[in-house]
């Protein structure tokens, strides 16, 4: 049996067909499936591949029917239909450009990063590293406890407390934000009785426009800002509702009605409070214009608060740490140096006799219809002042009452006449140099004729007969100006005598106390003493002194003849809490201790000789030395003679001196003499120090000097 025969031959089995196996179907591409074929037998041709029989064979596509022809042929009435059109492929764009395009894109970007860190890790490294530590760590300053003022017992004058600036947010007052009209009204009638500030005043701030932060009330005591803050509280509770909440949401919406239910606001939402720091003065007025008073940035200003400054202010701390936003990073480092309070001062004031020279000197200013007035109080031996005493005074608590002109310290600042208080240096010059003795005879005219001036006492009278201790209990300047014109055989030479005495008594020299403008007197040299000025410095006009000098003149007197410098610090306490006495005052000798002692005989019969201008000044079981002071008053105005100063110095007992107690009272109305005047203050003080500090009444009676002689 032959194979089947095409127009061309038998037909080739397809490559890797067997025989007996069915042929594989068609690949994709539109072949036609092959029936499978029939067993070779043996002895027949090897089949042609199919490829071959193809190019052969006439390609058809017919189904073998009823009728068909020979296996693989179709009938020649039916051929197969050509083959569908394939569609055309589509060329793809050469990927090699594509590729390179996207390298050279690459390549740029990667250019510029790459300069850009250039620019940052070499060109600007140290400016981005300052930049970066500039605005990542916070520098805050720890500000210094400010050191405490305090009298010689430790109580204090002048100390540092925690405080609060009361602020507000003025934008959260208004219509838009409360949803009320009268917010700042509201919340002023809360906040003013609470401050202690009108109401209007609160109002205004709260009202002040286009500012988000304004301080209402500075330096508040804690118990105010707890009280703020409670009534704050309590109102945020009470509004804190579903319906004041529903309210609020409505109101906020546009076309809303701006107002709501007064019972669902609270007029205190803006208010806040600062913690800080006040510079409060516990004993108020009380020596006030000794102690002075800061500065809104809590710096000295005034009297010792300036004076020590740099030792009350201690040294601020600093802390810096790394923050994030406004929020401490834990653990991003930083350092801290912790601040040094400020060293506190005590003073050698006592309390309880400022008190009694601050009352009793404000009293006579007063009664007197005077400019002013003050009081000093020193110890003889040590030097160190017990109580200065100033009228009129200020409270350091609230500068905003307080006149300009009052808030410095007249006993340390004014520079004034001393008028017959300065006879007792003229003394000195004269017994110390042996010229007279107390009972020398002193012929004593009406009027004396010296230059181109007439001199008179203060009261009119015949030729007097006085002893040279009358001369000073009486107070008479023609005496006085006769006792100095025998201090050297010329005039001249008495003006160099007597002024190398009043330098030797600390006249026109700074007292040594450096207080803040501390006047240190005029004194001009004795040599060019022209004129009538020769001849009235020796009874105290035509110098000028300051109260402290004054004082120190009978402090010296009383101890001995030695003058010790004044002193107002008895020590400070540093921040170790150790405390350090203070150096003494420095001392000099200005007389002979018989010329001291003679002196303060001369000067108890001023007290007690019933001719004397001191009489005033008794003190009952206590022996008093003093010297009143009536001088013509120079106006710092016009530079003229206008009105009087009137004084009074001395201490006591005379017999073993322990106080001395100065009283100066400038331009009074009601009366002008200094023992009318500050007799009565001084008495009172000296009365009060003597108890205050257990000083045991005199054991002796005082010698009496004779004050008159007959011729």
């Amino acid at each position: 049996m032959t194979a089947p025969q095409g127009p061309r031959g038998p037909r080739r089995p397809t490559p890797g067909s067997r025989p007996g196996s069915t042929p594989r179907s068609p690949q994709p591409g539109g072949q036609r499936r092959e029936r499978p074929a029939a067993p070779q037998q043996r002895g027949t041709a090897r089949p042609r591949p199919e490829s071959a029989a193809r190019r052969d064979a006439p390609r058809r596509d017919a189904v073998r029917g009823p009728g068909a022809g020979p296996r693989g042929q179709a009938p020649a009435a039916k051929r197969r239909p050509p083959a569908r059109p394939q569609p055309k492929r589509l060329k793809l764009a050469d990927p090699r450009r594509r590729l390179r395009a996207v390298m050279i894109a690459l390549g740029v970007v990667l250019s510029v990063f790459a300069a850009r860190l250039v620019q940052i890790q070499l060109v600007d490294s140290s400016a981005l590293a300052a930049d970066a530590s500039t605005y990542r760590y916070v520098d805050v300053a720890l500000p210094a406890t400010r050191g405490s003022i305090t009298t010689s017992d430790g109580v204090a004058l002048a100390t540092t407390v925690d405080a609060y600036d009361i602020t507000a947010d003025p934008t959260m007052f208004t219509q838009d934000a409360l949803h009320v009209p009268d917010g700042p009204e509201q919340a002023a009638d809360l906040l003013a009785p609470i401050l202690g500030m009108p109401r209007d005043k609160v109002v205004a701030k709260l009202r002040t426009p286009k500012t988000r932060g304004i301080t209402l009330a500075p330096k508040q005591t804690p118990q105010a800002r707890n009280q703020i803050a409670d009534l704050k509280s309590a109102l945020t509770k009470k509004v804190d509702t579903a319906t004041c909440r529903a309210q609020k949401a409505k109101a906020g919406k546009p076309g809303a009605p701006i107002s709501i239910d007064p019972s669902c606001v609270n007029p205190l939402e803006g208010i806040f409070s600062t913690e800080t720091t006040a510079r409060v003065y516990p004993a108020g007025g009380l020596a006030a214009n000794l102690v002075g008073f800061v500065n809104g940035e809590g710096d000295g200003a005034g009297g010792l608060e300036l004076q020590y400054q740099k030792l009350l202010a201690g040294k601020d701390g600093r802390r810096t740490s790394a923050v994030s936003g406004s929020q401490p990073i834990p653990t991003g480092g930083g350092s801290q140096t912790d601040p040094v309070p400020g060293t506190d001062v005590r003073l050698t004031i006592n309390r309880d006799i400022q008190w009694a020279a601050q009352q009793a000197i404000t009293d006579q200013v007063a009664a007197a219809g005077a400019e002013k007035g003050y009081v000093i109080v020193q110890d003889v031996k040590s030097g160190q002042v017990l109580a200065m005493a100033t009228s009129p005074t200020f409270n350091p608590n609230d500068l905003n009452t307080a006149s300009p002109q009052d808030l410095g310290n007249t006993a340390l600042q004014d520079v004034y006449e001393p008028g017959s208080t300065a006879k007792l240096m003229t003394m000195s010059a004269v017994l110390d140099t042996g010229t007279a003795n107390w009972d020398t005879h002193v012929t004593v005219p009406g009027t004396l004729q010296r230059g181109d001036r007439v001199f008179h006492d203060d009261v009119d009278h015949g030729t007097e007969y006085l002893t040279l201790a009358g001369v000073l209990a009486e107070s008479s300047n023609i005496g006085t100006i006769e006792a100095a014109g025998q201090l050297a055989p010329t005039q001249a030479q008495a003006n160099q005598v007597l002024g190398g005495y009043l330098q030797k008594f600390g006249i026109g020299q700074p007292t040594g106390l450096d207080f803040p403008g501390e006047t240190r007197g005029l004194l001009a040299d004795p040599k060019n003493w022209q004129g009538s000025q020769q001849y009235t410095i020796p009874f105290g006009q035509g110098l000028s002194v300051n109260a402290m000098q004054a004082t120190s003149v009978f402090s010296t007197i009383a101890n001995g003849g030695v003058r010790v410098a004044p002193s107002l610090v008895a020590g400070t306490t540093g921040p170790d809490g150790r405390f350090v006495p203070a150096a003494p005052g420095a001392q000099s000798r200005v007389v002979k201790p018989e010329t001291a002692k003679t002196l303060g005989e001369m000067l108890e019969s001023v007290v007690t000789d019933e001719q004397g201008t001191g009489n005033a000044a008794q003190i009952p079981g206590y022996r008093v030395a003093g010297k009143t002071g009536t001088a013509n008053r120079v106006d710092p105005k016009t530079g003229k003679y206008n009105g009087y100063t009137a004084s009074f110095i001395g201490f006591a007992p005379a017999d073993a001196p322990r106080v001395t107690v100065s009283c100066v009272i400038q331009n009074p109305v009601n009366g002008h003499f200094g023992g009318q005047l500050c007799g009565p203050v001084f008495k009172q003080v000296m009365e009060f120090a003597l108890k205050t500090l257990q000083v045991p009444p005199s054991g002796s009676e005082a010698p009496n000097l004779p004050v008159e002689w007959k011729p």
